[in-house]
């Protein structure tokens, strides 16, 4: 790959980013590409995260890499890595160049499908971001939302005493030092959402230990954002749950209200007209529409409390008079 370094974009800790134009434009599809950059002694992140990209290579809300390479500048042996060029900047520019520092909800709405979207596929090859953050979230000419710098992600599941990612954004289990799998990744998509909706980042402190102990111990969550619809207020609940056990995985995020598209809420209003024909039926409209759920976190043992829907499902089955035995595991199976 022949190609030429061009202006300074960013930097990171071990990674500097860099405009690079291709010396010919036959062997490249872009006339502008990103490359990162470091010294081989310190590669070893910026390898892992172009294994990483290549591997997620198919999902469109996820940069692109276009491969690696070598080059010595300046009397020093660096390791190369080509990334797609999003020409928009990052979501962090976007909203310091706000008035306010914040996006009107609609694109919010939008973004945040976009980056659900990204997740849910990264999720589904088993790695976990770590830290998802505006500086991370880059935008494209067309208004794409990409996410990029996979240099802290790692393979889900597993405790580890090591921190990854910026603590303003980490999640409770995370910051305990316990399994960090998905569900972090989600707490750390509520700290953007809210972000983008207030101007100001998802806590308000400057001491970094008293922040970690504030995410780590206790109760407390962020502030959800007062100017957010009651649909938007409720997306953010469903991120900011301390145990990650009972937090909403992207994939159950994107059957929310608060990021259906038009073709989804025509979908809905197609339902709840079907539904007003059969006003006596409470069957429910998505696998999501039992209100009573809740979760219970007095202690670790506590599991998702189904009394309420349990009632539900029990005026969907008529079995004869026969009622079935719903307190036993035997006879369940999972549908998809």
């Amino acid at each position: 790959m022949d190609w030429c370094r061009g202006e300074k974009l960013g930097h990171g800790t071990f990674a500097q980013v860099n405009l690079a134009i291709p010396r010919s434009q036959s062997s490249f599809l872009h006339p502008l590409m990103a490359v990162k950059s470091c010294g081989v002694s310190l590669s070893s992140s910026l390898l892992t995260e172009k294994l990483i990209l290549e591997d997620l290579k198919d999902c469109p809300q996820i940069i692109r890499c276009y491969g690696d390479s070598y080059s010595f500048e300046n009397g020093d042996k660096l390791y190369n890595v080509l990334l797609e060029y999003a020409s928009g900047g990052s979501l962090a520019d976007s909203l310091k160049l706000s008035s306010d520092r914040t996006l009107p909800e609609a694109q919010v709405r939008r973004y945040t499908k976009a980056l659900l979207k990204g997740l849910h596929y990264i999720h589904k090859f088993g790695y976990v971001h770590c830290d998802l953050k505006p500086q991370n979230i880059l935008l494209s000419s067309d208004g794409g939302v990409k996410i990029a710098d996979f240099g802290l992600a790692k393979r889900g599941g597993g405790a580890s005493c090591e921190l990854r990612g910026t603590p303003m954004y980490m999640s409770p289990e995370m910051v305990a030092g316990s399994e960090q799998g998905a569900p972090a990744d989600v707490w750390a998509l509520g700290c953007v959402v809210a972000e983008m909706a207030s101007g100001s980042p998802a806590w308000s402190c400057s001491d970094i230990a008293a922040l970690l102990m504030r995410i780590g111990v206790g109760e407390e969550v962020p502030e959800i954002p007062g100017g957010l619809s009651a649909e938007g207020r409720d997306f953010l609940d469903k991120c900011f749950v301390k145990d990650p056990r009972g937090r909403w995985t992207a994939e159950m995020l994107l059957n929310h209200p608060f990021v259906f598209g038009e073709e989804e809420m025509e979908g809905c209003d197609a339902v709840r007209s079907g539904e007003e024909k059969m006003a006596s039926s409470a069957s429910p409209r998505c696998p999501f529409d039992f209100e009573e759920w809740s979760c219970s976190l007095a202690s670790p043992a506590d599991s998702w409390s189904v009394s309420m829907a349990e009632e539900r499902l029990r005026g969907l089955i008529n079995v004869a008079g026969n009622s079935p035995i719903w307190s036993s595991t035997d006879d369940w199976f999972t549908i998809r």
